[in-house]
């Protein structure tokens, strides 16, 4: 490819030639010389040009460049990550050149290309960052390097590198935040409640010595005989339990409130409320995915708080395709939690109807334990009468946790001032939308207190605090 220098010198040809050819028009004089000189000039550019590609292509064959992409084998969905690629050139004179590594499509990318000085007999490291936007496997292709040639006339593209591949899972990020601050005791930062344990579990810990003000109860007196001091028996919560979540992977949970969605519009336009005039509506605040990239990553937290307590974990997902269907057995151990983000995180939500008695049936003939039942979803009044349903059935056997998504958006639109009738109507009809829904909720509380209706960005720190309020009720 031309440089920019290689047009200037094109340019200043045929500027100098057309400006003689000008002066010799009006002198009268015989401009054949000119022509001759201009098309010269222009051929000996070319000649340079060309001369100049081959040796710098020559010199790269000699002397090529290396190219290693330094990077994990899975990222986090929506956390930036910085990748470090290292360049390694062994001639003897320096390359001026520009990198743009091949990011999959489903990430963004920040700090490229980069122009670069790369120093004879050396490496040297270029960093930038990605994010990426979905979840599921990505592939890198080999990077582009576009080289300047010796003279500077031309610019040599290349490929170099290897195809690689990695996983992107849901935001794991977030429980390395909960280890962090459960270690250091602020967990409060992120919305989850710390509560001082009222009496004492039932699950054998330990013994332990007698100190005074303990329940004398709990003296182990075999023990305290063969030790000849006081010894006792203590205790901690409930474990071995069972933790199982249903989540729903139906057309509900593909909203999208991101500010531009991840695929088109912001969800005021593709939202039923929404219609010609949704673009002027307000905008919330930029969450970290759809609806079901929240659950997900809410599912993750509450599955590693549950496996660190000595619960055992499974999950089985519904409202799609059934040859999609995913189901994990319950396991327990942090090993379980690999396995479960393994199994889960390339699952993407389907534009189906979910059948949430269908879900039920099949979790009661898969799940004969009795176990919490997670059930994560974003469901509207219409499905009330089918929830209700599958919620009663699975309730004869299991303690089930109802989750549901709303969406932000309605509540912005509620709130908007009304400044003509199609504002009216638009805040109208949100809170017709709002009413309905909490009717619909008020008619399963009225049968279970376990329900739990927030916004995506509160599911994670929510669920935490249910199921540590379930294991203090010995609910289980």
């Amino acid at each position: 490819m031309p440089t920019r220098r290689t047009v200037i010198a094109v340019a200043a040809i045929a500027t100098g030639s057309a400006i003689a050819l000008l002066v010799a028009k009006a002198r009268d004089i015989a401009d054949a010389h000119l022509a001759t000189v201009g098309g010269g000039l222009f051929g000996a550019l070319c000649v340079l040009f060309l001369a100049d590609a081959a040796f710098t292509a020559w010199q790269l064959r000699r002397h090529p460049i290396a190219f290693e992409r330094q990077m994990p084998s899975a990222f986090a969905l929506g956390q930036p990550h910085g990748l470090v690629v290292t360049l390694i050139h062994e001639g003897p004179r320096p390359w001026h050149l520009e990198l743009f590594d091949h990011v999959p499509a489903t990430m963004t990318q920040r700090l490229l290309p980069a122009s670069v000085v790369l120093p004879p007999a050396s490496k040297l490291d270029v960093r930038y960052e990605i994010t990426p936007t979905q979840r599921g496997k990505v592939v890198f292709e080999p990077a582009a390097i576009r080289v300047r040639s010796r003279l500077g006339l031309a610019d040599l593209q290349l490929r170099i590198g290897a195809v690689q591949s990695a996983q992107v899972y849901p935001n794991f990020a977030a429980l390395a935040r909960y280890a962090w601050l459960a270690g250091d005791r602020r967990l409060a930062e992120i919305g989850i409640k710390s509560y001082i344990a009222r009496g004492a579990g039932t699950d054998f810990k330990q013994l332990g010595e007698y100190v005074p003000g303990m329940p004398t109860r709990h003296i182990d007196w075999n023990a305290s005989f063969r030790h000849r001091r006081a010894v006792v028996r203590e205790f901690q919560d409930d474990r071995d339990q069972s933790v199982m979540f249903l989540l729903d992977c139906g057309r509900r949970m593909r909203a999208d409130e991101r500010s531009g969605g991840r695929d088109g519009p912001p969800l005021a336009a593709q939202h039923p409320l929404g219609g010609a005039d949704a673009d002027r509506r307000p905008r919330g605040p930029t969450y970290d995915g759809s609806h079901f990239d929240q659950a997900l990553n809410a599912a993750m937290l509450l599955a590693y708080v549950a496996l660190k307590d000595g619960d055992a974990v499974g999950a089985m997902t519904f409202g799609h395709d059934p040859s999609q269907q995913r189901h994990f057995a319950p396991a327990k151990g942090m090993a379980a939690l690999n396995a479960l983000v393994a199994r889960l995180h390339d699952i993407e939500p389907s534009p189906t109807h979910s059948d949430y008695l269908a879900a039920a049936r099949d979790l009661m003939l898969r799940v004969r334990r009795r176990s919490l039942v997670v059930v994560l979803t974003n469901f509207r009044d219409e499905d009330c009468e089918e929830l209700e349903d599958a919620l009663r059935l699975m309730r004869t056997r299991h303690l089930v946790l109802l989750a549901s998504l709303k969406e932000g958006v309605v509540a912005e639109i509620a709130a908007q001032p009304i400044d003509d009738a199609r504002g009216i109507v638009d805040v109208a009809a949100a809170h017709w939308f709002q009413n309905a829904r909490a009717e619909a909720f008020r008619r399963l509380a009225g049968k279970n207190q376990l329900l739990v209706d927030v916004e995506p960005s509160m599911l994670a720190a929510t669920l935490v605090n249910r199921y540590h309020a379930v294991k203090r009720a010995r609910l289980l």
